[in-house]
């Protein structure tokens, strides 16, 4: 499958071209220590006196990349919580770019983002602990279908590459 920004479960089948990761070799118990790693990777970054400067006009500074995790880890608790208790959820388009002018991520206040980051990425984690049905499945509205192990190998990959965005350091 062709890298199509529009559908980005190619990251299932293949590394990255750009950050190196590859998902599907993440394992069930792996899923929850990786967003944790992120988290703490992107709190870090946090901490940098040019945190709300973009690198160019038409990239997300660090501290918008991780106003994005944080709410990626949100949304992704919901959906994982759905696949656990519906059969066959389907979601919700989301908006990333637009949720990022709506919430003025390059306005919040890093140290905010970082605890409220973290903490995300540690409920987060603590759900994908709990988890025993991996096979349950949900539906992105385009259609794709995701099994409880997919869409955690999927969510990885987004954490993960822009840790690679905002240090440049791709991690294995």
């Amino acid at each position: 499958m062709n890298k199509d920004t529009k559908n980005w479960t190619w990251v299932l089948e293949r590394a990255c071209d750009e950050c190196g990761f590859d998902a599907s070799v993440v394992r069930r118990a792996d899923i929850g220590p990786r967003l944790v790693r992120a988290a703490s990777d992107l709190q870090t970054a946090l901490a940098r006196p040019s945190v709300a400067v973009r690198p160019s006009p038409d990239i997300w500074s660090p501290l918008e990349y991780a106003c994005h995790v944080r709410d990626v880890y949100a949304i992704f608790l919901e959906r994982l919580r759905r696949m656990l208790t519906e059969d066959a959820p389907t979601f919700a388009n989301w908006d990333q770019d637009q949720t990022a002018i709506d919430e003025r991520y390059a306005e919040q206040e890093p140290s905010v983002v970082a605890a409220d980051l973290v903490r995300n990425a540690e409920v987060l984690a603590s759900a994908f602990a709990g988890v025993t049905a991996w096979e349950r499945t949900g539906l992105r509205s385009d259609g794709a279908q995701f099994t409880v192990l997919t869409l955690g190998q999927y969510l990885v990959h987004d954490p993960v590459h822009h840790v690679w965005d905002v240090t440049g350091v791709r991690q294995s």
